[in-house]
This record gives structure tokens, sequence and C-alpha cells, in this order.
């Protein structure tokens, strides 16, 4: 029995095919999910990846075996599979790991209208159920054997976001988008069809070994032939989307990066105008340009812990309209507070072809201040420098503490934030000042004390 602490995590499963988890193991998934769920009927959909069709099918025939009827969507994206579960108002699994390397896969888990299935809402009964069935499998049942039937939404769903993006009066653009080989390639065409966009499209060919880069735009080091061809082309923008397409970042005509936190912004911004005096959420270590933005379109900013279950709980909570993380998800309350970096990508290019500026400029009223990006720090005693660091600031005049997440310390111009992975023995530093000369600054003082 492959040890289940390793494969099922906070947020979904993951793990390496099949040395960690299998087909098997897959069909005591699906079917310790529909005993969980209660559901009798759930749709399931999966990435590109070389096992993800059987590892699917699989978790289809364990939920079918348990009574539930399984929509097979097939290949998709992550906020595909969020669209169908959302439309359907059906439990989802998707098949996936995301950004993961080629050996690696997983499933995200959702309840009906794409509500999140994490360790304390399912998953934990989940790892249970399959873990006691392990030997003997699972117990015989009354219900008789579900269907299992195919059906095709890429269209719908494409219709669906072109709905909630006024889109109609947008001027021609030149855009360059990199799905690294993963499920962009297979959303992209359909979403932008129509649109007066010229499509620069690169490795978008379906290839779950990733043959190009890694599917993780977040690495810099994987954005370097879209920001090369953007320079190249003079095209007005460049589009990179992660394994499965669920997280979209953005380069400007210059091939610069543009920063997460003022995507939220901009999109933040963009919603507000239409829900005016709406809440928006964002997690603490995005730019303090967001709640600034957020407070002068009329809106309420919320702060949460870093974490999609933090986000959509606190959506859920507050009715909030947005919700961006410095990691581009970006959670949409018209979209079941779900996460789709396509929704985002449109709001993208509606504001762009709204105006006739560069996107340069249109983002610089959103991106205001320097930032550091998350800097790694391997320590053994994360509490006892975590505690040297407080006990360095606590008695700064002018400089307040809070430990929502971590511990986020903010000065008259400046802030840092520094949290303990709960995975790896390290802490990691986000810095944010006026300028540049200011996060060097407070960077090299907080790391000096870090890896004392």
């Amino acid at each position: 029995m492959p040890d289940l602490s390793q494969i099922v995590k906070a947020y979904d499963i993951r793990g390496v095919v099949p040395d960690q988890w299998d087909e098997a193991l897959a069909q005591l998934f699906g079917a310790a999910f529909v005993e969980v769920t209660g559901a009798d009927a759930i749709v399931v959909g999966h990435d590109m990846r070389p096992s993800s069709p059987g590892l699917s099918r699989a978790f289809a025939r364990g939920a079918a075996e348990r009574g539930a009827d399984v929509t097979e969507i097939g290949l998709c994206s992550t906020d595909q599979l969020y669209f169908a579960s959302g439309q359907l108002d059906l439990p989802g699994a998707m098949f996936t790991a995301s950004h993961n390397p080629a050996q690696y896969n997983g499933i995200k888990l959702c309840r009906a209208g794409a509500a999140p299935v994490g360790q304390d809402t399912g998953l934990g009964e989940i790892r249970e159920l399959v873990k006691s069935w392990a030997e003997s499998g699972p117990p015989a049942t009354e219900a008789p054997a579900g269907s299992l039937t195919t059906r095709d939404v890429l269209d719908d769903y494409a219709a669906y976001l072109r709905g909630l993006v006024d889109i109609g009066g947008i001027r021609p653009l030149r855009v360059v988008v990199d799905a690294g080989n993963g499920m962009g390639g297979h959303t992209v065409p359909t979403v932008f069809d129509g649109l007066p966009l010229t499509l620069d499209a690169m490795y978008f060919e379906l290839d779950g070994t990733f043959p190009n880069h890694e599917a993780n735009p977040l690495d810099p080091a994987n954005i370097v032939d879209l920001q090369q061809r953007v320079r190249e082309t003079g095209a007005d923008l460049g589009l990179a989307f992660d394994g499965d397409a669920d997280r979209c970042f953005v380069v400007d005509e210059r091939g610069e990066p543009v920063s997460p936190s003022a995507i939220t912004a901009l999109v933040a911004s963009r919603e507000l105008a239409k829900h005016h005096g709406g809440t928006v959420i964002h997690n603490c270590i995005t730019s303090h340009s967001v709640p600034e933005v957020v407070a002068e379109a009329g809106g309420t900013a919320v702060r949460t812990r870093v974490g999609h279950s933090f986000i959509k709980a606190e959506m859920a909570r507050t009715g909030a309209i947005f919700g961006g993380e410095h990691s581009a998800h970006y959670y949409f309350r018209d979209f079941w507070n779900a996460d789709t970096g396509m929704l985002a990508a449109l709001h993208v290019l509606a504001a762009l072809g709204g105006q006739q500026g560069p996107l340069s400029g249109l983002v610089a009223e959103y991106d205001r201040y320097a930032s550091s990006g998350e800097i790694n720090s391997t320590v053994e005693d994360q509490a006892g420098r975590l505690a040297a660091v407080e006990e360095t600031y606590g008695d700064r005049e002018g400089v307040t503490l809070d430990r929502l997440d971590g511990l986020t310390v903010t000065g008259p111009d400046w802030w840092f934030n520094i949290r303990a992975s709960n995975t790896e023995p390290l802490l990691r530093l986000n810095v944010e000042a006026k300028d540049e000369a200011g996060v060097r600054q407070v960077q090299e003082e907080v790391l000096a004390l870090v890896r004392a």
C-alpha cells in the first residue's frame, strides 16, 4: 500500500506515477469520492499527461461502481472542469499535476458548484476510506452501477467566459501565447476565436512530457522564450499558462513581466466598475497597490492568508466579487468563486484593447511599488529565526507587526512578510518598498537575521 500521507496533500492528491500511485488507487479514490460526497452523479476531466486518460477512466469506473453516473469531459483545463462542475451542478474531479514534471499526476476535487474539497472539507475522509479499502476493496453496495457518458463542454466554457467580459469594442491586438505544451493549447484557440487578435501560438502541441520548458511560468526561466518572441515580433503583449491552464502570467510589449498584483488590481478595478461597492479578496503578500486601488474604486479590500482554500472561504463568507493571489490565481464570483486565469486574460485584453496606449502604460497605475519577489532561505530553526526577526523589529517606532500568516512587519514606506514553508525547511521572504533602494535595504537586513 502506498504511503497516502505522501500523496494526499492539503488541497489535492499528487504524486509520481506509478511509483506512488496508479490506476488501481485511482479507482479507489473514485469510489471514496462518491461515498464522501454522497453524489449520484459527478463530472471528470483530465489534462494531456500520458498517464491522465488511464487514471481518469479508472477513477470514473470506481465512482460508477458506487452508483454514480459519470460525465467524462475528456481533455480540459482545470478551470474548464470547474465550469462543468458549476454549470452542471455536479461534484468534479480533474486529473492534473499542474506545473509539476511529467512523471507526476494528481487529482483536484470539488463539490457541486466548484466548491473546494481540501483536507478539512472531505479530502481527509477520502484518504482514510481509501486506506481502509486498500486490502479488500470497498464494501458491497446495493446501488445499481452508474453510467459512463462523454460530453464536450469546450464551446460552452468559451462562450460563458466571453459573456463575462465586454470584448466587443477592443482594437486589434497582436498576442503571443506560450501554452507550455499544456492545456492552454486546447482552450486558447476556442476562447479567442472570433476576437480581433492576431494570435502567435507557442508550444500549443499537447505534450505532457514538456519538451520545451516546464509549464510553470512562475519560474522566470520558463517565460524567456515568450519574452523574446514578444520583443522580436513587436507584439502588444504575451500570455503564459501553466500546465493545467488555470493560471495566467502576463508580459508587456517590452517583454517585461507584469506582476500578478498589478493584474489583480487591474481586474479588481474592472469588476468594481460592474459591481459597485463590492468586496475584493487579496492575500497578505500581494502588493499594497491592491487595497489602494480597491479603495479608490469604491470597494472593500479583505486580506487573507496565502492559499486558495483561504481565498475561496473568504470569497464565500463575504460574497466577494473577485480575489487575487501573488501566484497568479484569480477568483471570480461569476465563476462559482473558482479560479480561472483565462477570464483574467480576457480582462487584460479588454482593458488594453479598450484604449490606445501600451500595456506598460496601462498597468503603471496599478504597479506602484518596488518588490523583491519571493526569496527562500533554508533554515532548520524556523521558529527561532522568526522570533529573532520579531524581536528586532518589535520595538521600533512607527513599525507594526501582525501574524495573520507568518510575520508581517510594516514600516513608514515599506513592509515585508516572512513565512515558514509547510513542507520544507524554508523561510519565504517578500519585501515591498517605495523604490528599489528601499527594497534592498530591508531585504539585506532581514536576510542577515534569517541566515545568521
